[in-house]
């Protein structure tokens, strides 16, 4: 006999950083496997060192990572993991990041900026990622910066559910925050049934990060619920000010729906003060006790990325959670 044949076997291993284990965990018990123990620590000058307690040869890595507050932090430990089913002979290594961090920094303004975006992809793949598999990208052309497979999962199915449930029977507009949420608007207006659509111009100073001066509305909004679609939620100032323009059209009630709440500071006594009545989320970041004001409310995006987890280790097709959106 001239050759050996081995009975061909795949096994799902789900490894969790330390950025969000919650996660992690929901996603596991969706899938029906838990993440695999690990012995993750810094040492006194901050190096960060990952060891995992079970072997992962041979085996097809889902590293679940959600990259909140400290990003660089989590952004390294990452890498590690990565590295370390690399060399420990993971078949294939698959990044799962909620929030792909530097998302926001995908083009150059100015002379001398960097593109942060694809710096973070090329670092992924260096490390040894197969495959990432992110939720809601600031754009779509980051998909692009990585050379392998990206599955690109969209949130508004799981916010649009809650939304179209609670406020049934009630005139609504959906209203993108700028023109280049517009896009992701449409789609809004789609999926709940028509209804009309209606954007703010605003301006941005690009010498001063997060600070955002809202114009006018265009766009029917008089006497209707007015639903502000946006991917991610930061200081709070852009869906703050969106809303005392929108008010000041007539607007009937105000709420938002976004994917990422990274509420950095100021945005929770922000939105503590606005007229905004609900901000719908998703669990994509955790979200501290003292952020968590009552008219917020938090949606689980574990189902969604189970789903998607058990698609790619079965071969199966990503794109058909969303009816073939792309």
């Amino acid at each position: 006999m001239g050759s050996i044949v081995a009975e061909n076997r795949k096994s799902l291993m789900l490894f969790s950083g330390r950025g969000f284990p919650e996660l992690a965990e929901e996603i596991g018990q969706v899938l029906g496997v838990a993440p695999t123990p690990s012995d993750s620590y810094e040492f006194a000058n901050g190096e960060i060192f990952v060891r995992f307690k079970d072997s992962v040869r041979g085996s097809d890595a889902f590293v679940v990572q959600s990259v909140t507050e400290g990003v660089n932090r989590w952004v390294m430990e990452t890498l590690i993991m990565i590295d370390a089913l690399k060399r420990g002979s993971a078949k294939r290594i698959t990044v799962v990041l909620p929030f792909y961090p530097y998302s926001r920094q995908d083009k150059k303004h100015r002379g001398r900026e960097p593109i942060s975006a694809r710096l973070v992809a090329d670092l992924l793949k260096t490390a040894g990622a197969n495959r990432i598999l992110t939720v809601d990208l600031h754009t779509a052309q980051i998909q692009g910066f990585f050379d392998g497979p990206v599955d690109h999962l969209f949130a508004m199915d799981t916010l649009a559910d809650y939304v179209q449930k609670k406020y049934a029977g009630r005139p609504m507009t959906v209203v993108a925050p700028d023109s280049g949420r517009v896009r992701v608007a449409e789609r809004w207006t789609d999926r709940l049934g028509g209804c009309p659509l209606a954007f703010i111009h605003k301006t941005r100073d690009p010498l001063k990060p997060n600070q955002v001066v809202a114009n006018r509305v265009v766009g029917e909004v008089e006497g209707r619920v007015c639903l502000i679609v946006d991917d991610m939620i930061d200081t709070g100032g852009t869906i703050a000010k969106a809303a005392d323009i929108l008010f000041q059209e007539g607007a009937a009630d105000v709420i938002v729906a976004s994917t990422h709440a990274l509420l950095s500071d100021p945005a929770t006594e922000r939105l503590k003060n606005s007229r905004i009545s609900e901000l719908v989320v998703t669990n994509t970041l955790p979200l501290s006790p003292e952020k968590r004001l009552d008219k917020i409310t938090v949606l689980s995006i574990a189902p969604l990325l189970a789903r998607a987890i058990r698609e790619v280790f079965d071969d199966g097709s990503v794109t058909t959670l969303f009816g073939g959106l792309s």
